[in-house]
């Protein structure tokens, strides 16, 4: 039952940090926070003109995989806490 718990708490601080990256990630001059699938396919999706905001892209990706990924381990260390 405890593993499961911490499985289960990991998973949720993933989403939680998931979104929490995804709000706080960086805003490219003049345009602001670029959209979702922009983010998620880290720039593939750009066209012409908005090629230029491919770094931008890969940053808010990077920020919230790493946001996400601090947000499991606390999850994690809160399941295996939790009595």
């Amino acid at each position: 039952m405890g593993n499961n718990r911490i499985i289960t708490f990991g998973i949720v601080g993933f989403i939680i940090g998931g979104l929490l990256g995804f709000l706080f990630r960086p805003s490219a001059f003049l345009v602001g926070q670029l959209p979702f699938g922009a983010v998620i396919s880290r720039g593939a999706s750009l066209q012409g003109l908005d090629k230029m905001l491919v770094p931008i892209a890969q940053q808010s990706f990077n920020t919230m995989i790493v946001v996400a990924i601090i947000g499991a381990g606390i999850g994690a260390f809160i399941g295996s806490r939790k009595k």
